[in-house]
């Protein structure tokens, strides 16, 4: 059995998806592990790539795009690691990265999902975890987004902190705790699946951690620059979801909200 299960979810995404495995064969951990590639019936050659390229990593091709959660569900129920990395295919993997990663989840303590440091491509600190989502909470993590200084932004991915969630961007976390908290939730076809998902771990008794003694490169942007207004409806349907979940008293004065922008339909 593998210490670490790599699990990438692609869609349509070859060139970065080729970079990314690039990079993890050119750092790859010193723990025992695989690489397991998820497709979402891509139509841009990157099931034929991969196989071509790297006979080693194991490929999952489904029939549809069926999403974020459920592609990543699907390579959980095909591993049995002791750990899984949840890892965009929009990343580069830097030197020492997944084995400073796996360290810290065994140093910290009670830690049940782990997330690095990320930085974009010109190596700006990206503020990749938060507090719980509240409509206070995402207020907060938007401005800082959008309007902290590289130096703020330095500030806040300097040192390991407890935190509430971790971008699943690149999440490693450990198999049982991810079993218990349900695997990650089917109903949110892309984004906010991580924040519910750490919310399910961190309700079982479990502890996120945020650490910059792990760096990940992430090449934000690509896939919604390839389609922005699919990218935000499901942003915005995911949003509605999460808050039918955990807030559902809000969830009909957000709805009505969006509804009045212009940006769900009633």
């Amino acid at each position: 059995m593998n210490t670490l299960a790599i699990v990438i979810v692609s869609y349509n995404t070859r060139g970065d998806l080729e970079n990314c495995l690039q990079s993890l064969h050119d750092h790859p951990p010193h723990v025992s592990h695989e690489i397991v590639v998820v497709d979402n019936a891509s139509r841009d050659g990157s099931v034929e790539a991969v196989r071509a390229r790297w006979p080693d990593v194991t490929v999952i091709t489904l029939n549809s795009n069926v999403g974020f959660s459920s592609a990543n569900n699907a390579a959980i129920r095909r591993t049995d690691s002791e750990l899984l990395l949840l890892l965009n295919s929009d990343t580069i993997v830097s030197e020492s990265a997944i084995d400073n990663l796996v360290a810290a989840m065994h140093e910290l303590p009670g830690a049940s999902v782990v997330g690095p440091k990320i930085i974009d491509g010109n190596g700006q600190a990206e503020l990749s975890y938060g507090r719980m989502m509240t409509p206070l909470a995402e207020l907060r993590q938007k401005l800082l987004v959008r309007h902290a200084s590289p130096l703020t932004l330095s500030r806040l991915t300097s040192e390991t902190r407890q935190v509430d969630w971790v971008t699943a961007a690149c999440m490693l976390v450990r198999r049982r705790d991810a079993e218990a908290a349900g695997l990650l939730d089917e109903r949110y076809f892309m984004y906010c699946e991580d924040v519910d998902f750490c919310a399910a771990v961190r309700a079982n008794g479990g502890k996120i951690y945020f650490t910059p003694v792990a760096q990940i490169v992430h090449l934000r942007g690509r896939s919604w620059r390839a389609g922005p207004r699919a990218t935000t409806d499901s942003y915005r349907r995911s949003q509605l979801a999460f808050y039918r979940k955990h807030h559902p008293w809000l969830a009909p004065l957000l709805k009505a909200y969006l509804t009045v922008r212009g940006k769900v339909s009633g």
